[in-house]
């Protein structure tokens, strides 16, 4: 009998994509779910990014295989991008690598520098895909605690005692902010630690850095720190800031060395995007301040005003402070778990809405909602969850 390779019992299917077979089937039994779970933005690109697609793709000379590091004018466009916004110099030509999407960016990034047996460091909760790949890979997960009294930050004291451990050999740290799923603002402070501790410890933090522009007026990288380069790796995304999820077009930014040792890898396991969607994102990222007021800010906040009032109905605490596309909140103790509430909601109410646990053992007690649906649909599900699921006695 021909069996599977063993890593694929190290990892189970993404749970949105067994999910969402459910909820299809409900879908097609007339059920009429609404989805409050994904984070794809459901609205489109800008005018001049479409445009500038069709316009390439008319061209016939534009087809054949590109390089695998990115045009140069998406480089240069991705390079003005991180000056014009985070007031960041980026070399275009070394210190920048195209990615389709942050997924590559972690699977790349973990072949160039971890080992099998080497650990990374990963958030709980945190984004699955830090463990599952880290895992298919061979490297050793160690997770770090992100709490809520601490306001979804580090705790820098545990990650010491972590790495002081000989026997970790801890090669990458990954970071999140602003913070999914939890809302968590990106503070200056933290990253000036995390390239403290990086110096110190002799690796390297990955900052995750797709949801700065979503509900924040304040848009902070980890690079805007001095000597940050020399130690870090950023990701950025176009998926969430410019609504182009499925374009697949982001990016990795460090120094010249990294970037090479990334881009190795990344040479010898895919070819370089249609030349019409580098052209296009390379337009994108000329969007005016004012779209991006309209899309990512006020927008998202008309959403964020019913996802709180669904966050009331269901007895959840949440922080108002919190940013991006989501809202995260804790459920109220009646609740054995969180999917006691949740297939409650997705059975009784026909809204899906995720569960914490999925992002590690510190999300047990949470569940997330998506802004990535449009205000009549939100406001649509709160109707349906205040019919059949008034508030809890607390």
């Amino acid at each position: 009998m021909i069996q599977p390779a063993e890593r694929l019992s190290l990892v189970s299917e993404y749970y949105f994509s067994r999910k969402l077979k459910e909820v299809a089937q409900l879908n097609a039994e007339g059920k009429d779910i609404i989805s409050l779970a994904i984070g794809s933005p459901d609205m489109p690109p800008s005018e001049q990014t479409i445009e500038k697609l069709c316009k390439v793709a008319h061209n016939p000379t534009a087809h054949g295989y590109q390089p695998t590091q990115g045009t140069p004018e998406l480089r240069q466009a991705m390079a003005g991008f991180y000056k014009r916004w985070y007031n960041v110099d980026l070399d275009a030509k070394s210190e920048l690598l195209p990615l389709i999407g942050s997924k590559e960016g972690i699977l790349h990034t973990t072949l160039a520098f971890v080992n099998p047996g080497d650990a990374v460091l990963v958030p709980n909760p945190g984004y699955p895909t830090y463990t599952s790949l880290s895992k298919l890979l061979g490297a050793k997960i160690v997770n770090y605690d992100l709490r809520e009294d601490n306001g979804w930050q580090p705790d820098f004291d545990q990650l010491e005692e972590i790495v002081n451990d000989k026997s970790s050999n801890c090669k990458l740290l990954w970071t999140n902010y602003p913070n999914m799923p939890t809302g968590g603002r990106a503070q200056m402070e933290t990253y000036e630690r995390l390239v403290r501790f990086a110096k110190e410890h002799n690796l390297v933090v990955v900052n995750d850095n797709p949801y700065s522009f979503i509900l924040s007026e304040e848009h902070l990288s980890i690079l805007q720190v001095p000597g940050a380069k020399d130690c870090c790796i950023e990701f950025n995304s176009m998926s969430k800031s410019h609504n182009m999820p499925g374009w697949r077009v982001g990016m990795c930014a460090s120094n010249a060395e990294f970037i090479q040792w990334i881009l190795k890898v990344q040479s010898n396991i895919e070819s370089g995007t249609f030349r019409g969607i580098q052209l296009a994102a390379a337009e994108a990222y000329n969007n005016s301040e004012a779209w991006h007021r309209e899309y990512n800010i006020e927008t998202y906040a008309r959403r964020r005003q019913y996802a709180e009032q669904i966050m009331d109905v269901l007895g959840c605490t949440y922080d108002k402070n919190q940013v991006g596309m989501f809202l995260w909140g804790k459920i109220p103790s009646i609740y054995n778990n969180v999917e006691d509430l949740t297939e409650r909601v997705l059975h009784e109410a026909r809204v899906f809405i995720t569960p914490g646990f999925i992002f590690g053992s510190n999300g047990e007690r949470y569940i997330r909602i998506s802004l990535c649906a449009k205000e009549e649909k939100i406001q649509e599900a709160l109707k349906r969850i205040e019919k059949t699921l008034p508030p809890p006695s607390l």
